[in-house]
């Protein structure tokens, strides 16, 4: 028998628990889906691979078992997202051609990929305007239209408060595309140079890479309207700027004095030469609903993700283990994920709100399959109020703490510690803040889309901070990461509870999740949504007594 039939097989433990009992939590459970999600057969769970399709279809016939609502598109269980791998074709080197004079593509001049075009040639020739930074004030008197336009990096100098915020925040892609431009040439300073590395940008924009592509084919969704961008160094910009009433090293010479040059029309012609590499292929994130019970509160829903994906197969991996199995990453949240969702499935008592239990496709490449979510969030008029991330729990000794990433930022982080002492964990403050975890994971994702949302993993009491360390420095992202690890199931079964909870307080609360006033995630992504007042400050513990 064939260990897909075996996963498929109805589970031993899918037993409802008496109504008027909490729910017990299933350490076989727990270690049944992280060995079948991380066996060698599913080759590392790629998105857009054989392996990732057999374990998306595992999680929905577990979904399909517990008798939740599939929440895909068409009724089903998935919400295919369409994936872009794309990269430059070296046998086609990009390039930047300057009336007349060529310049290579990561010598003097940066110009990535785009899965827009497909793989095709694509070359552009216009004229070009210098239109100052590039905000939508410097373009006063300018015609752009089936031009390039050249603009400087950052904003002007001597800008404060609202006006540098409402600078920072403008998309200068979206200005120029707005007004009809070809593409936008940014113009790369001596100063700009002092404060970044040539040679790590010149490694972003040639390696290969992926996006989703929204309905209109564009990249992340978002067509900024021009065709093409590109990074130049000062001496493109001293061929853009020749015969022109200001050189470009007085332009730069000007911005670092403080001025703000005003923009006009440059002299010569300019040619983009860039052939991509397209691969495009369909990744689901799979979803299942438990539907609300109140008539008012079940259209706002309460989101419990886990990413599905890891890194897949690297034949070039030296000795006989070329599996990237992802047992803890992510196999361990998954699987926690899908045993909240039995719990709730069975204890016979639907929350208030309704839940929606999610395996992500391509965090891995860059939480592609969250950003997909939270975009196109599959609930029709109802509304997410909450996302709670299960990514990576080290479930290697029995914790005693959690640290929910994101728990100061709104009115999550009580939930959390509510649940936790009703177990006797406590909550713990971020022990890694140099790592900036909060914008690392796919709650993220939901974040930007202005839900307030917590990232939660076992904590670094009782031996916690040794296990994780030692995992970062010898497992994560290696092939390592395997069920011969010294997992303690028992401590998937108790993280399994206290996201239980966490879930079913949120669900149930008269009140949905609010950010803090003057919380900055809040501020920047939730303008106008109700805020909960900030907590006043906890007073530090006393010393312990010698």
């Amino acid at each position: 028998m064939t260990a897909l039939s075996l996963g498929l097989a109805t589970p031993a433990f899918a037993q409802t628990a008496p109504k008027s009992e909490e729910p017990t939590f299933s350490a076989a459970a727990v270690k049944a889906h992280v060995e079948f999600l991380a066996d060698d057969l599913l080759e590392g769970r790629n998105a857009g691979t054989r392996g990732f399709d057999i374990a998306a279809r595992y999680v929905a016939t577990r979904f399909e078992a517990l008798g939740l609502k599939p929440g895909g598109t068409n009724g089903g269980w998935y919400q295919q997202v369409p994936l872009a791998e794309f990269s430059l074709d070296p046998a086609a080197p990009a390039s930047i051609t300057v009336g007349g004079k060529k310049f290579a593509n990561g010598e003097d001049v940066l110009i990535g990929a785009s899965p827009r075009y497909g793989s095709t040639a694509q070359v552009l020739t216009g004229n070009v305007v210098f239109a100052g930074f590039g905000l939508n004030d410097d373009y006063a008197g300018l015609d752009v239209k089936d031009k390039f336009v050249a603009v400087l990096l950052g904003t002007p100098r001597g800008l404060t408060g609202a006006a540098a915020e409402a600078a920072g925040a403008e998309d200068k892609g979206a200005n120029a595309g707005k007004r009809g431009a070809l593409g936008v040439i940014y113009l790369v300073s001596p100063e700009n140079l002092q404060r970044m590395s040539w040679a790590s940008a010149r490694g972003y924009f040639l390696r290969s890479q992926m996006t989703w592509l929204g309905p209109n084919g564009a990249p992340g969704g978002e067509d900024p309207g021009i065709k093409i961008g590109a990074y130049t160094n000062p001496a493109v910009a001293a061929a853009l700027f020749a015969g022109s009433p200001q050189t470009a090293e007085q332009v730069f010479a000007a911005v670092t004095a403080g001025e703000r040059p005003k923009g006009f029309a440059l002299t010569p012609k300019v040619t983009t030469e860039r052939t991509s590499k397209v691969k495009i292929v369909n990744s689901p994130n799979v979803i299942g609903i438990l539907p609300g019970s109140d008539p008012r509160l079940s259209a706002e829903y309460v989101v419990l993700s886990a990413h599905l994906d890891h890194d897949g197969v690297d034949p070039n991996l030296p000795g006989p283990d070329k599996t990237y199995n992802g047992a803890m990453d992510n196999a361990a949240g998954v699987a926690t994920m899908l045993e909240v969702a039995r719990a709730f499935a069975e204890s016979g008592k639907r929350p208030k709100r309704s839940i929606l239990f999610v395996a992500l496709t391509a965090e891995e490449d860059g939480l592609l399959g969250s950003e997909y979510l939270a975009k196109y969030p599959v609930v029709g008029s109802g509304k997410v109020v909450a996302d709670v991330n299960l990514d990576m729990p080290i479930l290697l000794y029995d914790f005693t703490d959690v640290v929910a990433f994101g728990a100061e930022h709104s009115t999550l982080g009580p939930i959390v510690e509510r649940a936790g002492a009703r177990m006797g964990v406590t909550l713990s403050p971020d022990p890694m803040p140099e790592e900036n975890l909060f914008v690392r994971s796919d709650h993220y994702s939901f974040v930007k889309a202005g839900v307030p949302s917590v990232f939660l993993v076992t904590g670094w009491a009782n031996g916690g901070k040794e296990a994780f360390q030692k995992f970062l420095a010898t497992d994560y992202h290696k092939v390592t990461d395997q069920t011969n690890l010294p997992f303690n199931w028992e401590a998937g079964a108790k993280f399994a509870k206290i996201n239980y909870l966490i879930a079913a307080e949120i669900a149930n609360a008269p009140e949905a999740p609010r950010w803090y006033e003057g919380n900055k995630y809040g501020d920047q992504y939730a303008p106008g949504q109700p805020r909960a007042p900030r907590p006043a400050p906890k007073p530090a513990a006393a010393p312990a007594k010698k």
